[in-house]
């Protein structure tokens, strides 16, 4: 194979592009000017006769051409990488880069998270939260877990854990509480889902009432202000077991509805790394044993 032509630092600027989603991103990532990205990727553009990205009202979209092109490369430079390692000696690390949104994370993982660190010791277990909201390519992540459906365009998806739900709230609320329309005379929390208390009113029997009051998009906030006693929150109770056990939550009904579960996710035709498949067999087995 020739490889006399390769243009390294133009294939090397499109592949941070694309991860990027953004020139002016990958501009500061990679420490040069806007126009310096633009020029390596018309270089590219013209060397390979088409073209990798288009303008669009939605921002930088890639073509079907850059679109294959990119996990051919991300793959490359990352054994590149490891192979550069290996030569300076650190062939024992894999860097393993991993979002979690932070109810999982601060819920289930980090309390065990110990246990990977002492089983797996070449591998830099490196974990940033998110409420949710993650892009795993523009981000330079691996992997990531998150809540949902399990139906994210681009993204192959491993269920991991059920999480249904349920109110939550602290005791002095808890004694207040009888039946399930009891709940009309308090507060309820409410998260970014809008239709998850309709959803457990319907499962308990009771007409929902009216939903008023701030909207917050973290289930550690809404934990905080039921255990504080400003309201009642539907939250995965697997998730706040501390929280119950400590006696600071209470749940005053049986009655759960599932609004989705937490999946391990990666890119469709990103190449699972041998830290990769590592990370997913351990959570596979932690979960076994839960």
């Amino acid at each position: 194979m020739d490889r006399q032509d390769i243009p390294l630092n133009a294939l090397r600027v499109f592949e941070v592009a694309m991860r990027q989603g953004s020139f002016t991103r990958a501009a500061i990532e990679l420490r040069v000017t806007q126009a310096a990205v633009s020029h390596q990727i018309a270089r590219l553009e013209d060397m390979l006769g088409t073209t990798l990205f288009r303008r669009t009202s939605l921002g930088l979209v890639p073509t079907e051409e850059g679109s294959a092109l990119f996990p051919v490369l991300e793959h490359g430079f990352d054994n590149m990488a490891r192979a550069l390692d290996r030569v300076r000696g650190k062939h024992h690390i894999e860097v393993l880069q991993i979002g979690v949104v932070t109810t999982f994370a601060l819920g289930w993982l980090m309390p065990r998270i110990g246990h990977f660190n002492e089983a797996y010791p070449h591998i830099d277990l490196r974990i940033s939260t998110n409420n949710n909201r993650v892009e795993i390519t523009r981000e330079g992540l691996d992997m990531a877990i998150r809540f949902g459906a399990g139906s994210w365009t681009g993204l192959e998806a491993e269920p991991l854990l059920a999480a249904p739900m349920m109110p939550l709230c602290a005791p002095n609320v808890a004694r207040r509480l009888h039946v399930p329309d009891d709940l009309a005379r308090e507060t309820l929390l409410r998260s970014y889902r809008k239709d998850e208390w309709e959803q457990w009113c319907e499962a308990a029997g009771m007409a929902c009432p009216p939903m008023t009051g701030p909207v917050l998009d973290s289930s550690i906030a809404l934990a905080e202000l039921a255990a504080d006693g400003f309201g009642v929150a539907l939250l995965p109770s697997a998730m706040f077991s501390r929280q119950i056990e400590a006696g600071r939550l209470v749940q005053p009904y049986d009655v759960a509805v599932s609004a989705g579960s937490y999946y391990l996710t990666r890119p469709m035709g990103k190449a699972v790394t041998p830290a990769m498949a590592t990370f997913a067999t351990w959570l596979r087995s932690e979960l076994a044993d839960a």
